[in-house]
């Protein structure tokens, strides 16, 4: 018990540097975004950290197949990364549920003044006055780990 408690105080530890060292431009949209995906994101997504960005997967104790490119890893699903020019949000679910993707994008144009800047599974902020935290928020709403896991088995075993 002792053990646990030490280790979660270093994990904390680990988190609160890496905030703290992001960049004052994105710092404050980084924190809200990390908030925003927590307070949303459906139960059983671990935080890490992984190549410099916050990520949430799916643990290895819940999926011990782990994910196909990198062996013994947890199965990603959504990271945060704040880069020199722009705040990235990385969702694999909207790179690989074209639905989801026909839904935020038509969502976040509703939302959002300014075009959508996106690559497959990447969304870009190049100012943070524009981020959608409420469209982000139900955007972690819509795919349990379960969903997920079930979603990336049938990509996988194209």
């Amino acid at each position: 018990m002792v053990l646990l408690r030490f280790l979660e105080k270093v994990v904390k530890c680990m988190f609160d540097e890496f905030i703290a060292q992001i960049d004052e431009k994105w710092h404050e949209a980084f924190v809200k975004l990390m908030v925003t995906i927590e307070e949303n994101l459906p139960e059983g997504f671990e935080k890490s950290l992984d190549r410099n960005m916050l990520a949430y997967s799916i643990p290895l104790a819940t999926y011990s197949k782990g994910y196909h490119v990198t062996p013994n890893t947890p199965l990603p699903f959504i990271a945060i990364a704040p880069q020199k020019r722009h705040l990235a949000l990385y969702h694999m679910g909207i790179y690989s549920d074209p639905e989801l993707l026909e839904w935020f994008q038509q969502a976040y144009a509703k939302a959002v003044p300014t075009k959508l800047n996106m690559g497959k599974s990447c969304i870009r902020w190049t100012s943070t006055k524009h981020i959608p935290y409420e469209l982000i928020g139900q955007l972690c709403e819509k795919m349990t780990p379960k969903q997920w896991i079930q979603l990336y088995e049938n990509q996988i075993e194209r």
